[in-house]
């Protein structure tokens, strides 16, 4: 009896949590948490803030959220750095720039960049790889770039696609009104699904196997169904369905590199950064150039985008390695996710933020497009990840019982009479099912953290000090970078985007710099002199493969200190012995 007591208070305290669940050492996680969080549905704009708020105040010593603005209907655009504030200053580390749900409909875009947050903050105690990274770089993270209509998604009714504008009213059609004829929820079940009518001369049917998905029927077959678009009907009666609707425009054509107007690139507003949501990052980054690496999370199609977004926008070979090595790994880490150049493989973009980042900040940036249609049976179909529709209906119906679904049902409608309304849930299609979030986030994370732990680098690696002839000393430094980005891109240095990093020598008795040169080797076979300032050594970049040597002749007794100084690669001392 005492046995069976003490089991059943045991199971009553672990089902309301009174007792911590670590018991079980499981790898990858951070364990007994400062703030625990659930990663199996999607917070929305309040549960976002509060879940930053509460990491902020759990772990001051690594993180602060500030606002950065506010969007077009006043909520704050909340920012959390997350670095190690007790081990230099943060503008002076390398950073990293990540955020989500630009397009507000791409809902775990935002989960995935705060679950990023969440995962720094709470694996900074426990995991090595996180601290190190956490005590010399510092990430910069938004969640929710598009917070208005993100929350429209999530509480009103929407489709999987909708809304991916914002909520600023624009005039679609042209007829002097403003969003006067939006999707509408005829039957009012929270989802805007399609419309159909039964029709003798419709080009539809019902698929053979799954009779409640419509497909197109063949030219030989008689269809029966006419589909009438999505859930809604004519408010402004001139004749056309949910033709005007929030928003408009796309945030993602709005930024200030190849922006080009509505009639060459829809989704464009009125000039670039026009949206203040764009202009509030935009500002930022501007104020924070010791950003050299940035990440987007959009959804979907199991995408590693890299830029250009348009054919005429070229990269330099050297900055297309770097992206490519990064890119390339990142098809290792997500299963099904292909690597991809943005108007090569997948459409042309123009004023996009991926280019934004690269061509105007000097950044190596990519757009994740969060979860693959590969993921509802991880198999190959005609030599491709992509899943068919039948891949969709059959995991709707194998793993989710038939519940993203909505049955088709009749409903009245003011203009066509008795129709029938039914389709996929909001929530399904470009998101991943509740059971299968929680691995998209982490391995989208795993591969920002990656992409992260890239950033440049500088180090003085040795001060060598040698005895010249006449009272002179020869000082020779070695300048590395331990990671695969340049301490500035071939575009920062031929837009001047970014100042060359600086080599400079300091300390000794009576020190004066006579000369100084950089070289190729530890030669010197190819020297360059630097003439004017030669105390402060101008470098064009550093990178992993192509270290830089510098030698200064001067008067004068050591020791003596070489000081790297990067903009984006950070600060680095030695003292000669």
């Amino acid at each position: 009896m005492k046995y069976l007591i003490t089991t059943l208070i045991i199971g009553l305290l672990l089902s309301t949590g009174a007792v911590a669940d670590d018991g079980y050492p499981l790898v990858g996680r951070p364990v007994d948490p400062k703030v625990p969080a659930a990663w199996d549905f999607y917070r929305d704009y309040d549960a976002q803030t509060k879940l930053l708020k509460d990491l902020a105040a759990a772990h001051p010593d690594i993180c602060r959220l500030d606002s950065i603005g506010k969007s077009w209907e006043g909520r704050e655009m909340w920012v959390m750095t997350v670095t190690n504030f007790s081990k230099g200053d943060e503008l002076r580390k390398p950073a990293f720039w990540l955020d989500g749900a630009i397009h507000a409909n791409e809902v775990q875009s935002s989960d995935a960049a705060l679950y990023t947050c969440w995962y720094l903050v709470e694996g900074y105690g426990q995991m090595d790889y996180i601290r190190d990274l956490v005590d010399r770089q510092v990430f910069y993270i938004l969640p929710m770039m598009s917070p208005d209509s993100r929350e429209v998604h999530l509480h009103e009714a929407a489709t999987t696609n909708d809304p991916r504008t914002g909520q600023r009213p624009v005039d679609n059609d042209r007829d002097g009104l403003f969003d006067e004829d939006d999707d509408d929820d005829i039957d009012g079940d929270g989802h805007i699904v399609s419309m159909r009518i039964k029709d003798p001369n419709g080009r539809y049917k019902e698929h053979d196997e799954y009779p409640w998905m419509m497909v197109r029927a063949e030219a030989d077959e008689v269809g029966g169904w006419t589909m009438l678009g999505g859930e809604g009907i004519d408010n402004d009666g001139d004749g056309m369905v949910n033709e005007d609707g929030a928003g408009g425009y796309d945030p993602n054509r709005d930024w200030g590199y190849d922006w080009q107007p509505g009639h060459v690139q829809w989704g464009a507003y009125r000039y670039p950064f026009s949206l203040q949501e764009n202009r509030a990052v935009s500002e930022f980054a501007l104020a924070h150039p010791n950003i050299g690496g940035a990440q987007s999370f959009h959804n979907a199609g199991g995408m590693i985008l890299s830029g250009p977004g348009a054919e005429e926008n070229t990269y330099s070979r050297s900055d297309r390695q770097v992206y490519d090595a990064i890119g390339e790994k990142g098809e290792q880490m997500l299963p099904g996710y292909t690597y991809m150049i943005t108007w090569e493989d997948l459409y042309t973009v123009h004023g996009g933020e991926l280019d934004w980042w690269y061509a105007n900040v000097g950044a190596i940036s990519y757009t994740n497009e969060l979860w693959t249609s590969f993921n509802y049976f991880r198999t190959e179909n005609d030599g491709s990840w992509t899943g068919s529709r039948e891949d969709q209906a059959r995991f709707n119906e194998l793993l989710l019982f038939g519940e993203a679904f909505v049955d088709w049902h009749e409903v009245e409608h003011p203009d066509y009479g008795t129709v029938e309304v039914g389709g996929y849930k909001k929530s399904y299609g470009r998101q991943p099912p509740s059971f299968l979030i929680q691995e998209e986030l982490h391995r989208n994370m795993a591969f920002t953290v990656f992409h992260a732990a890239q950033l440049p680098r500088i180090r003085v690696a040795d001060v060598r000090v040698r005895q010249l002839e006449h009272g002179l000393t020869e000082v020779t430094a070695t300048i590395v970078n331990d990671n695969l980005i340049p301490t500035r891109l071939s575009v920062a240095e031929r837009n001047s985007l970014v100042r060359p990093d600086l080599v400079s020598l300091s300390g000794g008795n009576g020190l004066k710099v006579l000369t100084a040169m950089r070289g190729g080797d530890m030669f010197f076979r190819q020297p360059r002199e630097q003439e004017h300032d030669p105390q402060n050594m101008r470098v064009d970049s550093v990178s992993l493969s192509s270290p830089v040597y510098v030698r200064w002749i001067v008067r004068g007794s050591g020791p003596f200190t070489v000081t790297a100084d990067s903009i984006k690669g950070g600060l680095s001392t030695l003292t000669s012995e």
